[in-house]
């Protein structure tokens, strides 16, 4: 368990991710917070974290999406990512992102985004769960953009 990195986080997302552990306790199947969020949870610094991405099976999404008064939308499947579910919460300090079966684009082909580890993170009694930093940097280098694999280089000095 990573020990509560909360001190070096913004008052902001730590209320938004209290808000959303205590939304997710209730789910069945496991989730994850991935992307930018997770980089920080994990322990590295100076992140721009205009969103907390989610991950999490389609029942679960779901019903996050809906316990938090957020928006389902249709996905068109476009661009470079995709899911089966899709939904934004604006009703908390930061906005969340909730995705299930997600897929990133490579060229004309789509690799499923699935995450095999669960590192449970204390924030101030609350927990959410995140990749292994390992996992998190073979994301950001799927996904490919720069700003990811700016941040899988970043990511490799915590493991070092």
């Amino acid at each position: 368990m990573i020990e509560d990195p909360s001190e070096d986080l913004p008052e902001d997302l730590i209320a938004t991710l209290d808000i959303l552990a205590s939304a997710a306790a209730g789910l069945r199947d496991p989730w994850w917070i991935f992307g930018g969020a997770a980089m920080a949870l994990a322990g590295l610094e100076d992140l721009h974290l205009p969103d907390v991405d989610v991950m999490a099976s389609p029942r679960d999404a779901r019903s996050l999406i809906e316990a938090l008064h957020g928006n389902l939308m249709e996905d068109p499947g476009q661009g470079l990512f995709r899911s089966q579910v899709f939904g934004q919460i604006l009703t908390t300090p930061v906005p969340i992102d909730v995705m299930a079966e997600m897929d990133v684009r490579a060229g004309a082909d789509w690799t499923r985004v699935d995450f095999q580890s669960r590192m449970p993170v204390d924030l101030e009694g609350a927990t959410v769960f995140i990749p292994s930093v390992s996992e998190q940097i073979a994301t950001a280098r799927l996904f490919g953009r720069p700003k990811d694999l700016e941040r899988a280089l970043r990511l490799e000095t915590l493991i070092r």
